[in-house]
């Protein structure tokens, strides 16, 4: 799979996961392995070697943006994945919602990274953040042919278009590109939204196109390849790993989890996301729940904390604890398929049944 001037041993990209869940260790190895590692952006200042750093932290958690978002962190990270893949392609997701988007753009830029993912809104200004780094690839990942098509009118404003694009379905983990309603529509499906989307590519230089949402195994993978893709990526699987960043506990969260435990719910984000319903949801309804105190400032259609205290939790605090290994109130994203995951593997060997179906 080429993505830019950059060759993918397999067509698999291992999604980006906030906060913590793909890091260093994580991206590192994928990379290693013949894949692209991605490295979420996403609550860098919870990063576990950040104690040499200045990050300035209230109640164990990052304080406002600068330290949320924290450079110093981002470039730890990346350069303790480059220890693990060498040279091999690297790739950083970072949420369009996120306050101080351009600057983490910049941030992962220079410290080195080869290719930028972005979702979670239309990032129609994404190229204007990397204008000073011509070789870094760049993703955007969309749920529609209407949207890639906006995206790449924007983008001939700066003489660039997408060097891949991700579609992603409403089985994914985390926040969806969809209405609660549309995410159980047939019509909105992975594979009926897949096709449009290769269609509009030819328009704009014909991209290499990446399916999402709901991938497990090798036969999906073949579908989507078949149907004219160029790879796949999934996130949620590789939470089954050794090598994944997140606590333990988070791992066990997952294997523990049902298929009926797996919901959308709410977020401050404005769209459903997808995870584990644990004792946080219940806390919730019972108004239990930590107090919504707006320390981080992480996402810009938050408002401050005004959307989180309508939901009734901050999602910057809920992913933070659950990254710290505190089951009783994070906050654990997960895909449709995350209940298959029943006991931990090595990157190595999901790789190996991933790309032979063994």
């Amino acid at each position: 799979m080429k993505i830019g001037k950059y060759e993918i041993k397999h067509n698999i990209i291992q999604g980006g996961m906030g906060v913590g869940i793909s890091w260093d260790k994580l991206a590192g190895t994928v990379s290693k392995e013949g894949g692209l590692g991605v490295i979420s952006g996403v609550g860098t200042g919870y990063y576990k070697e950040n104690e040499s750093l200045d990050i300035k932290m209230k109640k164990e958690k990052p304080v406002d943006v600068m330290n949320f978002y924290s450079k110093d962190a981002l470039k730890r990270i990346i350069d303790n994945a480059r220890k693990i893949c060498g040279d091999a392609p690297l790739a950083c997701n970072i949420l369009y919602a996120c306050n101080d988007y351009g600057r983490i753009v910049e941030d992962a830029c220079e410290a080195g990274i080869n290719i930028i993912i972005t979702g979670a809104g239309i990032p129609t200004n994404m190229p204007a953040f990397a204008k000073n780094y011509p070789d870094v690839a760049l993703i955007p990942i969309v749920s529609s042919a209407r949207a890639l098509k906006l995206i790449c009118k924007k983008w001939k404003r700066y003489d660039r278009l997408p060097d891949a694009v991700i579609v992603e379905g409403p089985l994914s983990g985390g926040h969806q590109g969809f209405t609660y309603e549309q995410c159980f529509q047939e019509e909105y499906s992975l594979e009926n939204i897949v096709p449009p989307v290769i269609e509009e590519a030819k328009n704009w230089g014909n991209p290499p196109i990446i399916a999402a949402g709901g991938i497990w195994d090798k036969n999906d993978i073949d579908k989507f390849i078949a149907m004219g893709c160029a790879g796949v990526q999934m996130a949620t699987r590789f939470i089954g790993t050794v090598e994944c960043d997140a606590a333990d506990s988070f791992k066990e969260v997952i294997i523990n989890a049902k298929s009926e435990d797996i919901q959308l719910m709410k977020s401050p984000v404005g769209l459903p996301a997808r995870g584990v319903q644990t004792n946080l949801q219940k806390s919730m309804s019972e108004g239990t729940a930590p107090k919504v105190v707006c320390i981080s400032n992480c996402v810009a259609p938050c408002h401050r904390g005004v959307e989180a205290k309508a939901v009734g939790y901050c999602i910057a605090d809920r992913l933070g604890a659950a990254y710290q290994g505190d089951t009783d109130t994070g906050l654990f994203f997960s895909g449709s398929n995350g209940y298959r995951i029943k006991e931990l593997t090595t990157v190595h060997e999901l790789m190996e049944k991933l790309t032979k179906g063994e």
